[in-house]
């Protein structure tokens, strides 16, 4: 992004606050709003993103090992997807960017709304880092973990 950004303002650059009131758009925040800030809720005993689907609850219950297995899986989120038609902006560096902005959003989140039950939130970063789409962030509950 660096790079960027400095090509703006005839090579003297622009801040990344500059650059998101220029190019930015009201339609996308209140968008955005929802992966920055996700709403979750308590069902069952599990904490998942609001409008989860059940019957996918129920499949994943029968094939997985563990609670915190379904949980990972029903609330992960593939990073490169939240824009699924801008390959060519997309880049590891960004990718990694968001995804440490985003755990740390969540272990907010989760803390502030869930504070009895705490999760652990996990930002995946792939061993082939040119596989954009692998990187991924989800979260479970720590009392579903299963101990060794």
């Amino acid at each position: 992004m660096t790079q960027e950004l400095s090509l703006w303002n005839d090579g003297k650059g622009i801040s990344l606050k500059s650059w998101v009131e220029f190019t930015g758009n009201f339609k996308l925040l209140v968008g955005y709003s929802t992966i920055f800030w996700p709403k979750f809720v308590l069902y069952e005993d599990y904490i998942l993103r609001e409008g989860f689907n059940v019957e996918s609850l129920r499949g994943f219950e029968k094939t997985s090992q563990s609670k915190a297995s379904v949980e990972w899986v029903m609330n992960h989120l593939h990073l490169a997807d939240i824009h699924c038609n801008d390959a060519e902006n997309t880049s590891e560096d960004k990718i990694v960017y968001l995804g440490q902005t985003l755990k740390e959003v969540y272990e907010t989140k989760l803390r502030s709304q869930f504070p009895d039950r705490p999760c652990i939130i996990d930002f995946y970063e792939p061993e082939d880092r040119s596989k954009l789409w692998e990187f991924q962030l989800s979260f479970w509950q720590k009392k579903h973990e299963i101990k060794n």
